[in-house]
């Protein structure tokens, strides 16, 4: 191994560096480096993506952290450390977390360098600072306490590429004094050298100074390029970095999911704990349970027991019965978890799965093991409370939640890159008006160069305005903040440091500096905590209504309302979660929903695709369309919905009926299908056909059949998740149809106070005492756009 380079700082080294992981990859492959070492500024945010994208270009990956330590004499200086194997990553992630709380200083070092080497970087470090200025003394006390400090063998004095500088000799003089290997290395910040303005660029916009006012002498030069071995020294130091990458290995193996141990208090292990909890609350539930419900509870908690996940229930469980007890609204349930019995006698969902046919195996499925994914809605003002919960009952050390990265978009870069600039204000709001503002989509400056004549034109006239979209361009995409995942939280049964690095923020929870999609693929363990503003609404009506009926409660709320249907049908669904809009007010008046299950379909059928058997389903409901179906056998899976394939679930239900499926493989050949590849698709339809056949059914009966199976794979909707969300659109049009002032209090001030918590309204709303305060009334029209205007005028 001839080329390596170490000391690299990525664009997660926020607002420091341009060097995206990609093209240094890139660039590396291009100039035949054989390994990179990633040094970001006490955080490891880019680690992953890092060590990846480097396994895949069959470039080797030395995990680093440049950290900032507390000078022995004065201020703080830099040290570059580098993971020799798994234990050292581990100590650096343990390093990183520790660096976002406290100022680290060479104590807190001390004794955590076994699996570590450590070299002192020629620009940052102290010990050569103080040689720049002459102070040999205190550069020899600076090396001596670091040479204390770190394990026998394992300091380095980083070697620049650039020799002559100021101080440089001393610093090879001080190296054979102390008996200290040099070792090749420069601070690299740039892929290559046309970033240079734009690291200038990004420096600026992090201190909100003009380009202009930068000391670019601060700013060295270095990109990633082969390191010079001309002299003696560089070739000396070219070598021990090499015997550095060789000796260093990390696996980056990913983690067993392993949750904390639920502290038990009626038995004696966890399964039995769920065990006798579930038993509690099925009598609860139903007073005398049916054989179906019992049967159906035992053969799911044998599936939970097999696979270890009774403490994953449980953990759930709790949190959510310490919202309910603390007066938090907790949605009826969300995505398959629905569908589990179980979920539902513990109290994590309310929508009872045996009532609406709902499907265990859809959430887990004992023929594809994997990790339960039980997603929770909260009311979004008190969601944290759940969360700091949970933190303090297994620990801090134990529970995080997710990080994320907010990143230059389009509008942004050319407004930070004008500002910087000085461009006219004028200029940069005409750039920035160019970009289309498209929710949910980012769209780049390149596609909207490609698309916008008059835009490419206006740069081309304005040197000005093409200074700043080319520099824009640059940085766009870039992580520019980090900010934290709106739902995700991380619980793990060991200390999260020893499988993720940290942020700390005050005293709130701790967030990963790992974002989701690389937390999921190291192996730990995600629950989703949302905050959804409905149930603060639901929950805000029902302390109104409880004020003069003491046994009002959403949650007992009966299914069969005339006066929500009634509302429903005429389309009256404003304020109404999931159906207020145009197209769903006209679906409907179309269907005319008389009982839930239409409600539930019709956020079924909402969707591009299925949108297209809408009229099909009114129109068969009403009698104007004769119901077919596939087969007469069918009649009872599919009766509820005239014939038309709305569930992910009834195809499973298909399945197991017609071909002898047990619903864990019918699960599997729902998913294979969905995925339309040919040889898939043949091979499924020979196992369908072959059970249908064994079950009595001829060949062309099982092929049509499968072939309706197919054509409905892709538009059939999850109908756990209809249905749990489907109660929550029922109350709020029950509420809405019975209570109307209650209703409209709420929606007004929630109007009126917008994202402010809904407590700083409590009294207000008690003061009205279900009417309109005319105050409010004015204070929400005059705020509100025209049709929402139009909306509440209409109300009076």
């Amino acid at each position: 191994m001839k080329e390596v380079r170490l000391h690299i700082h990525s664009e997660y080294s926020l607002l420091y560096s341009t060097a995206r992981i990609n093209k240094l990859v890139e660039t590396a492959q291009n100039q035949q480096i054989e390994a990179l070492g990633l040094t970001d500024t006490n955080t490891m945010f880019g680690a992953v993506p890092f060590y990846n994208a480097c396994i895949e270009a069959g470039i080797k990956p030395v995990i680093g952290l440049e950290l900032t330590v507390k000078g022995v004499h004065q201020n703080a200086f830099c040290l570059s450390l580098y993971a020799e194997n798994d234990k050292g990553y581990q100590e650096l992630m343990r390093l990183s977390s520790e660096s976002q709380r406290i100022s680290l200083s060479l104590d807190d070092i001390a004794g955590r360098t076994e699996h570590l080497f450590a070299v002192l970087p020629w620009e940052e470090s102290e010990a050569a600072y103080w040689l720049r200025l002459k102070e040999k003394d205190w550069a020899r006390d600076t090396l001596e306490k670091y040479k204390q400090t770190i394990a026998a063998g394992r300091l380095y004095l980083e070697w620049p590429e650039e020799e002559g500088t100021a101080g440089l000799e001393e610093w090879k003089e001080e190296a054979r004094a102390f008996d200290l290997p040099l070792t090749a290395g420069n601070n690299i910040r740039m892929a290559d050298r046309k970033e240079y303005k734009a690291l200038l660029a990004l420096h600026a916009v992090k201190q909100g100074i003009p380009v202009r006012e930068m000391n670019q002498k601060e700013i060295p030069e270095h990109a990633l390029t082969s390191y010079k071995q001309e002299s003696e020294t560089q070739k000396e130091a070219a070598a021990n970095a090499v015997q550095i990458v060789e000796a260093c290995s990390v696996t980056m193996q990913p983690s067993v999911p392993s949750l904390p141990s639920f502290p038990l208090r009626h038995t004696n292990s966890s399964a039995e704990e769920l065990n006798y909890l579930c038993r509690e609350g099925m009598k609860k539930r139903f007073g005398s349970p049916s054989v179906e419900a019992e049967e159906r509870l035992a053969y799911e908690l044998n599936i939970i027991e097999n696979t270890g996940f009774a403490d994953y229930f449980l953990i759930v469980q709790d949190f959510i019965h310490f919202a309910r007890n603390s007066g938090i609204a907790v949605g009826p349930g969300r995505g398959s978890a629905a569908g589990s019995l179980a979920a539902y006698v513990l109290e994590i969902t309310d929508v009872d799965p045996l009532y609406h046919e709902l499907l265990f195996e859809r959430f887990l499925n004992p023929d594809r093991v994997s990790f339960p994914d039980i997603d929770i809605d909260f009311q979004d003002d008190r969601r944290d409370e759940v969360i700091r919960y949970a933190a303090e009952k297994y620990g801090t050390a134990h529970v995080a939640q997710i990080g994320t990265f907010g990143t230059f978009g389009a509008r942004a870069a050319i407004r930070d890159i004008g500002r910087i600039l000085e461009s006219p204000q004028a200029l940069i709001e005409k750039l920035a008006g160019y970009i289309p503002a498209q929710p949910g989509k980012q769209t780049t400056i390149a596609e909207v160069l490609r698309s916008n004549t008059e835009m490419k034109e206006f740069i081309i006239r304005e040197k000005a305005a093409g200074a700043v979209v080319k520099l824009a361009a640059q940085i766009e995409g870039m992580p520019r903040h980090t900010s934290v995942h709106a739902a995700g939280v991380i619980i793990s049964k060991h200390e999260l440091t020893d499988h993720v690095p940290l942020l700390y923020k005050e005293d709130a929870v701790p967030v990963t500096q790992y974002p989701m999609g690389v937390l999921e693929a190291q192996g730990l363990t995600k629950i989703d905590f949302l905050g959804l503003r409905n149930l603060s609404m639901l929950q805000r009506m029902e302390e109104l209504i409880k004020r003069k009926n003491h046994r009002f409660s959403l949650r007992n709320l009966p299914l069969d309302n005339d006066a929500a249907f009634a509302l429903l049908a005429e389309g009256n669904t404003d304020g109404v979660f999931q159906l207020e809009s145009d197209g769903m007010k006209k679906a409907l008046k179309q269907i005319h929903p008389d009982r839930f299950e239409d409600i539930t379909a019709v956020n079924a059928l909402y969707r591009p695709g299925p949108m297209e058997f809408i009229p099909n389903y009114a129109a068969r409901k009403h009698g104007s369309e004769q119901t077919e179906f596939p087969h007469p056998d069918l009649q009872p899976i599919l009766g509820s919905t005239y014939g038309v394939i709305v569930y992910q679930e009834q195809i499973m239900q298909i399945a197991a009926l017609m071909a002898g499926y047990t619903y864990g493989q019918a699960d599997l050949l729902r998913r294979a299908v969905s995925k339309k590849k040919r040889e898939v698709l043949e091979e499924e339809r020979e196992a369908f056909t072959a059970g249908a056949v064994q079950k009595g059914y001829t060949k062309e009966t099982a092929s049509k059949v499968y072939d309706t199976i197919v054509r409905f794979a892709d538009y059939g909707f999850n109908k756990s998740h209809a249905v749990a969300y489907s109660v929550i659109s029922y109350q709020l049009a029950y509420i809405k149809a019975n209570e109307p002032s209650v209703f409209y209090t709420v929606l007004l001030a929630l109007h009126v106070h917008k994202k402010t918590n809904l407590d700083s309204i409590k009294e207000r709303q008690k003061k009205v005492e279900y009417l309109f305060c005319p105050l409010l009334l004015i204070k929400a029209i005059l705020r509100l756009n025209w049709s929402r205007k139009r909306f509440f005028l209409d109300l009076i």
